[in-house]
């Protein structure tokens, strides 16, 4: 458990799921996400499936329990390399407030300092800024601007909708723990 200010970052339990259904359910979500509203099955699937595994990070508030989002923290191939992906979901009814920021920043500075990670990335959507700002907030650098490189939709015709990426990452000698 990691435990900043105001907030536990901790692994998932199986009954997280009411909370992930707050914000999993809510269209605007997925602006810039892969994926479709889930049911409140669906999200009990999810929180069980995450509470089994190691790569995603409930964030709490410590005041009342509640958890407001989430984070994700993969390691990328091949593995000497040191290198992870973060990425992140918060419940819109917390934007705002430093809660992402205050989140990820903490688990980044886990990442350097249990895991030896050398470098840590992200991506994001050009059209997010919310999402580009927090990163640079907290120490990340563009490397990158990647034009039309996935999709998450298609259009009635069956035609992806292109998407651009900005790719962000943070080294160990840059982030707090130099």
């Amino acid at each position: 458990m990691i435990e900043t200010n105001r907030l536990l970052i901790r692994s998932f339990k199986a009954s997280d799921y009411l909370d992930l259904y707050e914000y999993l359910s809510n269209p605007d979500v997925y602006r810039f996400e892969p994926g479709d509203p889930v049911t409140l099955a669906e999200a009990q699937e999810l929180a069980l499936e995450r509470s089994t595994g190691d790569e995603f990070y409930a964030v709490v508030l410590k005041a009342s329990g509640k958890m407001i989002g989430h984070l994700y923290l993969g390691q990328i191939e091949p593995k000497e390399h040191l290198s992870w992906e973060l990425g992140y979901i918060f419940n819109p009814s917390f934007h705002r407030q430093g809660y992402a920021s205050e989140a990820a920043r903490a688990l980044v500075e886990y990442a350097f300092e249990h895991y030896q990670a050398h470098r840590i990335l992200a991506r994001c959507d050009p059209e997010n800024p919310a999402s580009w700002k927090l990163l640079e907030r907290i120490g990340f650098r563009r490397e990158g601007h990647f034009r039309q490189c996935g999709f998450f939709r298609r259009d009635q015709d069956g035609k992806p909708i292109w998407h651009d990426a900005y790719e962000y990452a943070i080294l160990r000698e840059q982030g707090a723990l130099k």
